[in-house]
């Protein structure tokens, strides 16, 4: 059974949504899924200033955090993040940045990636965010599966990249059907490739 790591930081909730949508289409593309939230970093003083935040950091508290073994462990691994000024936010990065030992010792080779990503503007820096965070999977010595528009739903959602959504001036508007599709067919394309490479 191929073995899919969902890995990812969400401050308000959309980016667990998206990873939460890919945990169950690695599912029903028939693998064995680990879904972790990466460790928060922010000054609590922060966290409560945003009601939002505050409120999504209280309900995933408990949820398990991600640990260099979940890459280790994974056959295929999506990696989630906001976009942070065009770039990954700096939790997702820290806990990449803390895997040079898996790194040395080849750990992290020969995986299939992708990533996913959400800004509150249209072209807020969505691309950028997944080319910065394929930086690092080309140090890895990964494979990186962007999905390109290797799907005819990739034109709705637009972004051969990675899946991205946008949130909104609110910051809080719902992944629509081209979102939830895209996700899915990432999920799936991710396992299937990996499948075949381990065949």
């Amino acid at each position: 059974m191929t073995k899919l790591a969902v890995i990812y930081y969400s401050s308000t909730g959309t980016v667990h949504a998206m990873a939460k949508r890919a945990a169950q289409a690695g599912e029903k593309a028939g693998a064995e899924v680990r879904v972790r939230q990466v460790a928060e970093l922010a000054p609590p003083e922060a966290i409560a200033s945003n009601a939002a935040w505050s409120q999504h950091f209280d309900a995933t508290k408990d949820e398990p955090r991600a640990t260099p073994d979940d890459i280790v462990w994974a056959d295929a691994v999506l990696l989630g993040t906001p976009t942070r000024y065009g770039n990954v936010a700096s939790q997702l990065k820290q806990f990449l940045d803390t895997l040079g030992p898996q790194w040395s010792q080849g750990l992290l080779a020969d995986k299939v990636y992708a990533g996913f990503t959400s800004t509150m503007t249209a072209h807020g820096g969505q691309e950028s965010t997944l080319l910065a965070l394929y930086n690092t999977i080309y140090h890895f010595g990964g494979l990186v599966a962007a999905p390109g528009y290797t799907d005819p739903l990739k034109f709705a959602d637009g972004n051969p990249y990675g899946v991205s959504h946008v949130t909104g001036g609110s910051n809080d508007a719902p992944l629509g059907e081209a979102q939830l599709a895209a996700l899915d067919h990432l999920a799936e394309r991710a396992v299937r490739i990996a499948g075949k490479l381990a065949s």
